[in-house]
């Protein structure tokens, strides 16, 4: 499907609709048949049938050993369960086990239930990562009504960390500026980007992300949209910006490649469905 504006992109909320209500720990789980989102480490595991879905219906008796079963809301009324499963479980011939992102990339799920996904392995992530106190040591326990921590012993909270990070679609002329990491697919090209440091706005960031991987200088800092990007936590921002300067200087220590490239000649790039390729697809083609 198109994308017309970042709010629709899969891990939105807004990809969701009406169809999903969200719970928050220590909401009572009201029993019964479901959707599960079954995980063994950050694999989900589906059910393989002519198109690839979430398991449905009574708990799976193959995941009956897990490590943790979350509720995280309703879907068209059903409870949505999470089940953590040990990294060496035995899942049964008939499913398909892969990465979020290989689902991703892959498109084997509807925005919706990618979405579903996301979202409970943020969740998931976000448990493995807080049962202890980062303050003093002690054990955390649950903050009713919220994803939130509160230490045991010195009563330090904790709450679900976000991680800002910063995509800069630069333009001069008929150009555009990409970059190349080198654990991408062979040829792909995609935006600048990087995450926010200490004390600095999402557009410090921009400049500054732009400037230390490539050298180039930006002007005319524009924000476009954003993208929820659970891998494991990051809240994807976007901008486009015109180019004020400078030759390109590659960051080897990140980069293959840095290169501008003629709107009618782009090179291959990632999914519309990523903030990334949207950008790339709304603003740096050809019209």
């Amino acid at each position: 499907m198109p994308y017309p504006e970042t709010i629709n992109l899969p891990f939105n909320a807004h990809a969701l609709g009406e169809d999903f209500v969200p719970a928050r720990q220590g909401d009572e789980d009201p029993g019964g048949p479901g959707i599960w989102l079954v995980f063994r480490g950050d694999a989900l595991a589906l059910e393989s049938g002519e198109n690839a879905s979430l398991a449905g219906g009574e708990q799976p008796a193959w995941a009956g050993e897990c490590r943790r079963r979350l509720l995280i809301g309703t879907w068209q009324g059903k409870p949505v369960r999470v089940l953590e499963l040990d990294t060496d479980a035995e899942i049964p011939p008939g499913h398909l086990v892969e990465p979020l992102l290989a689902l991703f990339f892959h498109q084997r799920l509807s925005d919706g239930f990618l979405s579903l996904a996301g979202r409970a392995q943020q969740i998931l992530a976000w448990e493995r990562r807080s049962a202890v106190c980062s303050r003093c040591g002690c054990g955390n326990g649950a903050i009713p009504g919220t994803w939130g921590k509160r230490c045991t012993g010195c009563g330090a909270e904790h709450f679900p960390h976000i991680h800002p990070c910063t995509l800069v679609l630069v333009t001069r002329g008929d150009e555009v500026l990409l970059i190349r990491k080198p654990e991408w697919p062979p040829g792909y090209y995609s935006i600048p980007s990087g995450f926010c440091d200490f004390g600095e706005s999402l557009e410090e960031c921009a400049a500054r992300e732009v400037e230390e991987e490539t050298g180039v200088r930006i002007r005319n800092l524009r924000y476009v949209g954003s993208q929820s990007w659970p891998f494991p936590a990051q809240l994807m921002t976007g901008f486009t910006a015109d180019y004020g300067g400078g030759d390109i200087v590659v960051d080897r220590g990140e980069l293959e490649d840095a290169a501008w490239f003629r709107r009618d000649r782009l090179p291959p790039t990632f999914s519309s469905a990523s903030i990334a390729g949207w950008m790339l697809e709304t603003f740096g083609r050809v019209r």
